[in-house]
């Protein structure tokens, strides 16, 4: 690893995430290269492991954890291969991380019930009795 990305990444204001619970691996790319598409590994694989991270708040760890998006091991893997540049492909796998983990470490708001209006029943009720007297008036009479 580069001396690059020596700063934790910051998720949000509760949540840094330590260069060491993160563990690249770089793989070769499908898609366009040129001549060294077999040759260069430009692709980046990024894992984080959800289960043991201390980094994480309790509320965000549940979360990811009920996203289905982890291994059975619960470890997030993240597979960057957009760019031809590995730094790029690096920095499109870390900004995703950040991304995901900052959706989960998002409150979710709790739905407050409410009640329908007597004017918006009323307001139905008379469309319907229109609309049955305009139909019924469309039979021939007996």
């Amino acid at each position: 690893m580069s001396g690059a990305f020596v700063e934790p990444l910051v998720v949000n204001d509760r949540i840094a995430i330590p260069q060491s619970e993160l563990e690249e691996s770089f793989i070769r790319s499908s898609g366009p290269g040129g001549q060294n598409v077999n040759k260069v590994a430009s692709a980046v694989q990024l894992r984080f492991n959800v289960l043991t991270s201390a980094s994480l708040t309790d509320w965000a760890r549940e979360m990811l954890l009920r996203g289905g998006r982890l291994t059975n091991d619960g470890v997030l893997v993240i597979t960057a291969q957009r760019f031809r540049e590995q730094e790029r492909n690096r920095a499109d796998a870390r900004a995703r991380l950040v991304a995901i983990v900052a959706a989960a470490a998002k409150p979710r708001v709790q739905r407050r019930p409410t009640k329908v209006p007597r004017a918006s029943k009323k307001k139905r009720l008379d469309t319907k009795k229109h609309r049955a007297e305009i139909k019924r008036g469309r039979t021939r009479p007996d």
